[in-house]
């Protein structure tokens, strides 16, 4: 299993604009945080897990030439906002993307781009339009796709429902302010795990980086990679910081699973 992280940043992304802090002045590549999204390879079935409004740029930069499903953790702009970017490989497909999520995430994005969900919505000759079809998960229930199998893992960010996914030896969990006893039994036994770690102090949504070294220390994974990260912290400090098992991702890491 191969797990490549497409953007590591906060909504903001990092630089963020207007901003002249040491962090967004930054020469090291590794400051530079485009919005959250992955992709996840098992065997010959690529899974990409959100699509942040880079998803075009983070896919070429990446190498990254096609997916198989879209899995979505939920519906924050900074998540979603870059789902036409798909328009380039289901246009290659036969049949329509198959996309996957919490059922209030999939309701949301069929009203933010029904285009991509309507089969009435043609596009008119010589022109193309992404397409995707639409199933919606259950925490805790492990859905087959293709070569994975998928577990949803559900945590609260605030006042919503974010799903993290369980994938194999991967358990990846982003936007989470807390993690449930029902979360950390689908989480054990990870040995990669990826988890949101904002700011140093508390945060009414997310993990700050103190409590995601809580969380990583009690799951106990061989590899556990920060995400959703600020221009709080240069990442050569930060990783300096922290033990060698809890380390910050950066855009374009490739980790094998």
């Amino acid at each position: 299993m191969k797990l490549t992280f497409l953007g590591t940043g906060t909504s903001f992304g990092v630089p963020v604009v207007g901003c002249a802090c040491t962090v967004c002045r930054s020469g090291d590549p590794r400051d530079k945080r485009t919005r959250v999204g992955a992709v996840v390879q098992v065997g010959h079935t690529r899974l990409l897990i959100d699509t942040p409004p880079e998803l075009r740029l983070q896919l070429i930069a990446t190498g990254i030439a096609d997916v198989d499903a879209v899995l979505f953790t939920h519906d924050h702009a900074d998540h979603t906002h870059g789902l036409d970017d798909i328009r380039a490989i289901s246009v290659r497909r036969e049949g329509a993307m198959p996309i996957y999520g919490p059922a209030e995430t999939l309701r949301t994005l069929r009203t933010k781009f029904p285009y991509i969900f309507d089969d009435a919505v043609r596009p008119m000759p010589g022109t193309y339009k992404p397409e995707g079809t639409a199933t919606a998960l259950e925490p805790g229930v492990t859905a087959r796709i293709g070569d994975a199998d998928v577990t949803p893992i559900e945590v609260p960010h605030g006042r919503w429902r974010v799903f993290g996914y369980r994938i194999g030896a991967l358990a990846y969990v982003t936007d989470a302010k807390t993690i449930p006893d029902a979360a950390f039994a689908l989480m054990q036994g990870a040995d990669v795990l990826v988890i949101n770690a904002l700011f140093r102090t508390p945060h009414p949504t997310h993990l700050s980086l103190g409590e995601a070294v809580a969380v990583a220390r009690r799951v106990g994974a061989r590899q556990t990679w920060l995400t959703h990260l600020t221009h709080d912290n240069l990442h050569a400090t930060l990783a300096a910081e922290l033990p060698p098992d809890i380390q910050p991702a950066f855009d374009g890491l490739v980790v094998e699973c």
